[in-house]
């Protein structure tokens, strides 16, 4: 009975410190929000606990969370929806069953989750590619990759490739009626750098040149040089997204080695010879005035990973990290973000560089929402900024793919 109690006093002290940890005072539906936060704390401090003791993984916890969203290929009156493979990399169609006098246009979504995490199973990705399916009469490809920790960098990024590849085939883009001159690339969070990445690589392919019309971010993860951006800094506690929940699932994508989540934690990561890369992604230089703010900019720490160089330099890894002559060569472009949300700098300066290099670039910012906003759109939480965000991003596709 005393362990009882002891255990229950112990939960109502937690569940009260969570509870009146500030939010922003301009978030929309707060209550809802603090609910979604004070869950993911729990699940993190469950999963820390669980890790310490040897009972699981720290990000099997969150792996389990996202299976429990899972939904299959519900076809209806407006689409036919099913689950195959592209060169051996699953995918989930959503095709219209109205016929066309037209060839359709194509988006290829690619779901977020910190390369360890989320699937196209998720309902709420199956709401984001039925809407756009349905309202541009389109073909939705919903790639799922392998994920991390026990395929590492570059793993997620080759399924990704090898679907794309694979759908702009001719003979495939034929088969499903797809217009091959209004064909776009999507994302959300690590699937939005990845959307990034592969659109970058397709460019850079004389065979795949030009065959993407356009590239959608939804607050985007594009670097992994500076971990203490002014957005790092102002939501380190979250809501829902903390700093240290985002290093320790996404940094499995590379390593799971604790030296290194411990220097990504300190912005201390950086190797000798790297600081040529500082300069694509300084925040000093790209971020608007009003994101500054009295931040003073500070350069990572070089030298305690040096075997880290060639990892942390690869473009593949960080889109951001390409001169202005490969960001010439990016398509039109859609980019959102989030005020309260540790990503929205990368956003910003992504945004910045683009229109420095002359690209057609939509920015569009959510000033009263969260990061992960669109994965709260169903049962049993239902975020009207996450319907919002689904909304402008399908409102944009239709006027411009």
């Amino acid at each position: 009975m005393g362990n009882k109690m002891l255990l229950f006093g112990l939960s109502c002290i937690l569940l009260a410190y969570y509870t009146y940890i500030p939010i922003p005072e301009n978030i929309e539906e707060p209550w809802k929000v603090r609910l979604i936060d004070i869950l993911t704390k729990i699940a993190t401090l469950t999963a820390t606990l669980f890790e310490y003791t040897g009972l699981m993984n720290f990000e099997d916890i969150f792996f389990i969370i996202t299976t429990t969203q899972y939904i299959g290929p519900i076809s209806d009156e407006n689409l036919t929806v099913i689950d195959t493979d592209f060169s051996n990399i699953p995918v989930r169609l959503y095709l219209p069953k109205r016929k066309s006098e037209r060839q359709r246009p194509a988006v290829i979504y690619i779901h977020g989750g910190a390369f360890s995490t989320g699937s196209f199973k998720m309902r709420p990705y199956d709401l984001v590619n039925r809407m756009t399916a349905s309202r541009l009469d389109a073909v939705v490809v919903a790639p799922d990759y392998r994920l991390a920790p026990q395929y590492l960098f570059p793993a997620a990024l080759e399924d990704c490739i090898v679907a794309v590849k694979f759908f702009l085939q001719d003979k495939v883009l034929k088969k499903y009626g797809v217009d091959p001159a209004h064909i776009c690339i999507s994302g959300d969070s690590s699937g939005g750098g990845l959307a990034g990445s592969v659109t970058q690589l397709l460019q850079d392919d004389p065979e795949y040149r030009n065959k993407i019309k356009a590239q959608a971010m939804i607050y985007p993860g594009l670097q992994a040089v500076d971990t203490w951006m002014p957005s790092h800094r102002e939501y380190e506690n979250g809501p829902f997204l903390s700093r240290k929940l985002a290093i320790k699932l996404s940094i499995l994508y590379f390593t799971e080695e604790k030296k290194v989540l411990n220097a990504l934690l300190r912005n201390e990561h950086m190797p000798e010879g790297s600081r040529d890369l500082f300069k694509f992604v300084n925040w000093s230089h790209f971020l608007p005035e009003k994101y500054k703010k009295n931040h003073v900019y500070r350069e990572p720490v070089l030298g305690k990973l040096n075997a880290f160089l060639q990892l942390v330099s690869d473009k593949r890894l960080s889109p951001l990290l390409v001169n202005d002559s490969w960001l010439q060569r990016m398509p039109l472009t859609y980019v959102l973000t989030c005020e309260h949300d540790i990503l929205r700098d990368e956003g910003l300066i992504y945004v910045t560089r683009l229109r420095n290099a002359r690209v057609p670039v939509t920015h569009e910012h959510i000033e009263d929402t969260i990061h992960g906003a669109i994965s709260f759109v169903t049962a049993p939480m239902y975020l009207q900024s996450g319907l919002r965000i689904i909304d402008k991003y399908v409102s944009w596709l239709q006027e411009n793919l």
